[in-house]
Parts: structure tokens; sequence; C-alpha cells
């Protein structure tokens, strides 16, 4: 039996929404989809079909049950694919080492799925279409702070010229998590940022790890530092 090294799931995962994305018709790369009117109705089609609405997901309808699952793997833009798939790099191989790998995809899935919903269940009403995977990534993020607190990160912050400056992670992550939660707080349901689900997913990250795991689990040193953004 070959035994799976390094951090496989979080690769395949980034692989996998780098490769839907690039034939998508959202990445402007597949001719098939057309231009113009024909190409921005292939795209708000596609989102309708893979993301989810929240008012059609809690009608209960099975057509749309799998909706949060696939939405993981939808990206709105390659901003959107580029900045998720980077924090998702720089902070999942060291949480995927400490879960494992059967446990780091199930536990990305399902943070996510949650996230989404928690969104869905907080804007029943809406028919705005959600997609992305930044609530599973957020859950990510909350299980790193609570496994890797003092592993030293290397952030961007707008308000300090975007000079790279080295963190604990536990200082990056809250002051992230702070900013998700001011601005979930003033945003509606309309087209923008989830950041409701960046606020449940990182919830959900940090009690799994605290409730898997304990106060034992925390790494206090890590020999690798690791590197990204403060900023989503």
């Amino acid at each position: 039996m070959i035994a799976w090294r390094g951090p496989t799931v979080t690769y395949a995962v980034i692989g996998a929404c780098f490769l839907v994305f690039l034939i998508s018709p959202v990445s402007g790369l597949n001719p098939s989809y057309g231009t113009g009117d024909t190409l921005l109705a292939a795209q708000s089609s596609y989102f309708r079909r893979w993301g989810i609405v929240p008012a059609e997901l809690l009608s209960g309808s099975p057509d749309v049950l799998l909706s949060p699952l696939t939405a993981l793997f939808v990206s709105g833009s390659w901003l959107h694919l580029l900045g998720n798939m980077l924090f998702l790099y720089v902070f999942g191989a060291m949480t995927e080492e400490r879960l494992g790998h059967l446990e780091f995809a199930l536990f990305y899935a399902g943070s996510g799925c949650l996230a989404l919903l928690g969104y869905a269940v907080a804007h029943a009403d809406s028919d705005q279409t959600l997609v992305g995977a930044s609530g599973a990534i957020s859950g990510v993020l909350g299980a790193f702070l609570h496994l890797f607190p003092r592993a030293r990160v290397t952030s961007l912050f707008p308000f300090l010229f975007f000079l790279p400056l080295r963190f604990p992670a536990w200082i990056v992550l809250i002051f992230w998590f702070v900013l998700q939660w001011l601005a979930a707080r003033g945003a509606d349901s309309g087209p923008g940022v989830a950041y409701l689900a960046h606020v449940v997913g990182f919830c959900l990250g940090f009690l799994y790890a605290w409730v898997r795991f304990g106060r034992g689990a925390r790494v206090k040193a890590h020999p690798a530092a690791t590197e990204g953004e403060g900023q989503p």
C-alpha cells in the first residue's frame, strides 16, 4: 500500500479549483461560451447551476442538495480564485499534516458546506447566487489558529503600505477575523463578498480543532515559516 506524503489533499483541491475555473465560462478562455451578452448569460447560468441560492436551498428541493458542495469549487473571477487558493496553499499544508489526509478532506468539505448553509439561513429570502471556497478556507484558518498560534507568517497590510512584515499567526488571523466580523455586520444579502460565511467557517474550524485536539495539540514552533497575505 502506497502512503500519501505531503499535503496531497490541499494540492488536489487547488488543482481541481483551477481546472474547474479554466473550463468554465468565467475564465473567458473557453471560446465555446461565446462573447458579449452570450458569455454573460452563460456565466449567470453557470453560477446558478453550480452555486447556491439561499431561497432555493432552504426550499428542500432534491435538485439543490449538493449545491453547497459544488459551490466550493466555483470561483467568481480570477482574483477570487487566486486569493482563495493562496490562502489554502499557505495554511492548508500544515493543517492537513496535523489532521491527516482523509480527516482534512472531510473537515474542509464539511466546514465549507456548513459555512454556506449558515449564510443561507441568515439570508433565507435571498435569490443571489453564492459561490466560492472562502467558507471552507476560513475553516482551515480557524483550525490553524488553534493548532499553530505561534507560527510566524509574512503578511501584507494595506494601512502599513503593503510592507511585508512577520507576525505570529494568532495576531494575523484574529485581525483577519475581526475584519470579517465587522464587514459581516454591515453587509446585506446583495452581490458581493459573503463575509458571514467567512465568520461561520472560521468559528467552525477553530471549534473543531479545539474539541478534536484540545490544548495539548498546539504546536509552539515549526521549522518552516509560513508565508501569506494578511488580507484575502
